[in-house]
C-alpha cells in the first residue's frame, strides 16, 4: 500500500452517532446524462419531469472542503444548493469520464481564489483533463492516486479503492474511502460494478457511517457489469454487510441514478427492503448520524464471502 503524506492521521471504523458527525451534501444524484435525460420521451422521464424531479451529475461535497468528483454540472449545482465551493481545499475525482471531470471549474476559480492552495487528486487520465485549465504558476497540485493508496488530508484520511469501471483504460477508476480523524466514516462508491474481491478485502470490518453506492442500469440487466442495476446491487450490499462494512447503523444512499430505474416512489420500493434509499439533489447526509429506519432482518444473499485482508 503507497502512502501519500500530505499529512498524518489515524483512519478507524466509523463512529455510528460518536464524535464528529461529517456533512455530506449531494450536489448531484444522476448520471452523465443526468434523470430526466432532456432528449428523451421515456415514461421513467416524463414521470421525472411532470414531478419536477431533477437529477444532476453525481458529486458530493464534504464539510464544505472535500469535493468528491466535479462534473460540468456541479459548480452551478452547488450554488443552487446554497453551498458556496469558497472553502473547498481538496477535489477527488474518481475517473475520467466527462460527467465526473469538469476540468473549467478550476479556471473559474482561479479568477476569484487564484492565490489559494487548492490540491486535486484522482487517476492521471483524469488530472491530464486539468492541466490545461491551470496557470503554471498557480498554487494548484496534482496527485496522481491508485488502488491500494492512503492519503492524509488535513483531518480526513482517505483510502483510494479499486472500481469495477473502466474510463480509458483497465484500472483507471477508483473509488474513496473517507475517514475524519475524530469521527465520521463514509464510502464513495461510483462509478462501478459489483465490487472486486481486493474492494471488499480492504473495506472488511469498516463500518460505515454512510454508503454512496451507484445505481444506474436500474431495471436493465443487458448494459455490461461497469454499473450496476436492480439485481447486482442488492448483491454487492448484501457482500458489504457481509465484510462488516455496511452494519445496521449504515445510511445506503443510491446514486448515479439514471431513466433507466423506474420512477422514483417504485424504485425507493425497490431499495427500502434491501436497507438502502433514494434522495433528491441537494439533499444532506450526514455520517454518524444514525438513519430513522432500520435495516431489514435478513440481507439479501447471493454474493460469496470476502476474503479477509491480509
Amino acid at each position: 500500500m503507497r502512502s501519500v503524506e500530505l499529512n498524518v492521521c489515524d483512519i478507524r471504523p466509523g463512529a455510528h452517532g460518536r464524535g464528529r458527525v461529517i456533512e455530506v451534501v449531494l450536489l448531484g444524484t444522476g448520471s452523465a446524462d443526468g434523470w430526466p435525460n432532456p432528449f428523451c420521451t421515456c415514461a421513467s422521464c416524463r414521470t421525472a419531469a411532470a414531478r419536477g424531479e431533477v437529477r444532476g451529475q453525481t458529486a458530493a461535497l464534504v464539510d464544505d472542503v472535500l469535493l468528491l468528483d466535479c462534473g460540468p454540472e456541479v459548480p452551478r449545482a452547488a450554488v443552487r444548493a446554497g453551498r458556496p465551493l469558497d472553502r473547498v481545499r481538496y477535489i477527488l475525482f474518481t475517473h475520467a469520464h466527462p460527467d465526473h471531470v469538469g476540468p473549467a471549474a478550476l479556471l473559474y476559480r482561479s479568477w476569484v481564489q487564484g492565490d489559494r492552495p487548492l490540491d486535486v487528486l484522482g487517476p492521471p487520465e483524469a488530472l491530464d483533463q486539468c492541466r490545461d485549465w491551470v496557470a503554471p504558476d498557480a498554487p494548484v497540485r496534482f496527485v496522481p492516486v491508485a488502488p491500494g493508496d492512503r492519503i492524509a488530508l488535513d483531518d480526513y484520511t482517505v483510502r483510494v479503492l479499486e472500481a469495477a469501471h473502466t474510463a480509458v483504460r483497465d484500472g483507471d477508476s477508483v473509488l474513496y474511502d473517507v475517514a475524519a480523524a475524530d469521527g465520521g466514516r463514509l464510502l464513495w462508491a461510483t462509478d462501478t460494478g459489483p465490487l472486486p474481491p481486493r474492494t471488499l478485502a480492504d473495506v472488511r470490518g469498516a463500518r460505515y457511517d454512510a454508503v454512496f453506492l451507484e445505481e444506474t442500469f436500474g431495471a436493465r440487466t443487458d448494459l455490461g457489469a461497469g454499473h450496476h442495476d436492480l439485481t447486482t446491487f442488492p448483491r454487492t450490499l448484501a457482500a458489504l454487510r457481509e465484510a462488516d462494512a455496511v452494519v445496521a447503523g449504515t445510511d445506503v444512499v443510491a446514486v448515479h441514478l439514471s431513466h433507466y430505474n423506474p420512477p422514483t416512489s417504485e424504485l425507493s420500493e425497490h431499495l427500502a427492503p434491501w436497507g438502502a434509499r433514494v434522495v433528491d439533489d441537494g439533499t444532506v447526509v450526514r455520517a454518524a448520524a444514525p438513519p430513522s429506519r432500520s435495516l431489514p432482518a435478513s440481507a439479501p444473499v447471493g454474493v460469496a464471502p470476502a476474503r479477509r485482508a491480509e
